[in-house]
C-alpha cells in the first residue's frame, strides 16, 4: 500500500497535525511514459502552506482543497519504468513529495518552473543534499545573493530567517564572498548556531524592538537585504537601507501560517533613497543550477560551509515536520526521510 498525506481541512489560524492526515491507498501502476518512484527523502518546505489557504496569490500555484494531496520536492529511486528517459534504480528528483510512492510522468506540476523529473547522479555525495545546499535551497540563496543583490565584497547585507534552509547558505555564501553579513532569527538558541557554528553576527528578533536591534549590528546601515520573513522585517529594512541599497524579495514567512502581516507603512522610502526591490524564484534560473552546485559543493568539501538538518522519520512524521518548521522549531533543512 501507498501512504499520503493529504489536507483534511482547511487550517484556522496556525497549522496544526489534525489539519492533515494520512490516507493509505493502493501503490499505482505506471502508464506509458511514467515511472514508478519510491521516494526516499522529502523536502519539507514552508510555502506550501500558502496552498492550504482559500486562495494563493497571482501568479502561484492554485490552492489545495479538502481532500487534495500534498505536493513538494522529493527524492527517491525508480523501481518501475515505462519511460525512455528513466531506468530502474535511477536516483530522481521531483515534485510529488509527501508520499511513499510517487507515479511520475511527463506532466508532472513543477514549483515555479522548479523540480521537473531529473535524474540524480549524486557519486559519494549523501543524496540529501540534492534537496538542500545542492538543490533548491542552495539555487534560492545563490540567485538571490548574486543575480537579484549583486552582493560584492564589503557589502553590508541582512539576511533575515537566517537559520533556516535558504536563508543559512545565503548568510555563509555571502560571508564567503567578502560581504559584511548579519543574520536575525527567532530564538537565543539560533543566535547561537549563527554566531557560533557559522561565524555570523545575529540577533533574535523576540529580544527587543526590531530596528534597535538591527541597528546594534549595523550602525551604519545596510546596503542589502535578503527578505524571507515580510512584515515588519521589510518595513525595519526600508528605514536601515542606505541610498542606493537592494532588496530581494524570497519569500514572506511571517504571513505563510493563518497571519496577515500589513505591508511597509514606509515604502515611500523606495523613492527617497533610490532604492531597488526586486521578487524572484528559483525556478526562473535553473541555468545557474550547475554553476552553483560547483561553488557550494566547494565551499561543502573544504569546510568552508556549514550545513544543518532537522530530520524526520516515516511518513507518518511528515506533518509534525511541517507544523515544527513553520512553527520555527527546526535549524537548516527540513526533512523527512522514508525507508531505504
Amino acid at each position: 500500500m501507498n501512504h499520503h498525506v493529504r489536507l483534511a481541512r482547511r487550517p484556522v489560524g496556525k497549522l496544526t497535525t489534525t489539519d492533515l492526515e494520512l490516507v493509505e491507498v493502493p501503490v499505482p501502476e505506471p502508464g506509458p511514459g511514467e515511472v514508478l518512484i519510491r521516494n526516499t527523502w522529502l523536502s519539507i518546505d514552508p510555502s506550501i502552506r500558502i496552498r492550504l489557504a482559500e486562495t494563493t496569490p497571482d501568479g502561484y500555484l492554485p490552492p489545495l482543497r479538502p481532500g487534495d494531496e500534498l505536493s513538494g520536492l522529493a527524492l527517491g529511486r525508480v523501481i518501475e519504468s515505462r519511460s525512455p528517459d528513466f531506468a530502474v534504480g535511477d536516483l530522481v528528483s521531483h515534485t510529488l513529495g509527501y508520499r511513499e510512492y510517487a507515479l511520475v510522468g511527463t506532466r508532472v506540476q513543477t514549483i515555479g518552473g522548479y523540480g521537473a523529473p531529473a535524474r540524480i547522479d549524486a557519486g559519494e555525495l549523501p543524496p540529501q543534499w540534492f534537496l538542500g545546499p545542492l538543490g533548491s535551497a542552495g539555487l534560492t540563496a545563490y540567485v538571490g545573493l548574486f543575480e537579484i543583490l549583486a552582493v560584492a565584497p564589503g557589502d553590508t547585507l541582512w539576511v533575515s530567517s537566517a537559520a533556516g534552509a535558504v536563508g543559512a547558505l545565503a548568510a555563509q555564501l555571502a560571508h564567503i564572498r567578502g560581504a559584511t553579513v548579519i543574520g536575525s532569527v527567532g530564538s537565543p538558541a539560533k543566535v547561537a548556531f549563527l554566531r557560533d557554528e557559522l561565524g555570523i553576527p545575529a540577533f533574535d528578533y523576540r529580544d527587543g524592538a526590531l530596528p534597535e536591534s538591527l541597528a546594534a549590528l549595523a550602525p551604519g546601515g545596510i546596503d542589502a537585504y535578503f527578505d524571507n520573513v515580510g512584515g515588519d522585517h521589510l518595513t525595519a529594512a526600508l528605514d536601515a537601507l542606505r541610498p542606493a541599497g537592494r532588496i530581494a524579495l524570497c519569500g514572506a514567512v511571517s504571513g505563510y501560517d493563518g497571519a496577515a502581516p500589513a505591508g511597509p507603512p514606509n515604502l515611500f522610502t523606495m523613492v527617497s533613497k533610490g532604492l531597488r526591490m526586486r521578487g524572484f524564484r528559483a525556478g526562473s534560473f535553473t541555468h545557474l543550477e550547475e554553476p552553483m552546485r560547483r561553488e557550494v559543493a566547494g565551499y561543502l568539501a573544504d569546510g568552508r560551509l556549514a550545513y544543518r538538518e532537522s530530520v524526520f522519520h516515516g511518513i507518518a512524521e511528515a506533518p509534525a515536520a511541517l507544523v515544527a518548521l513553520l512553527s520555527g522549531a527546526t535549524v537548516g533543512k527540513t526533512l523527512c526521510r522514508l525507508a531505504s
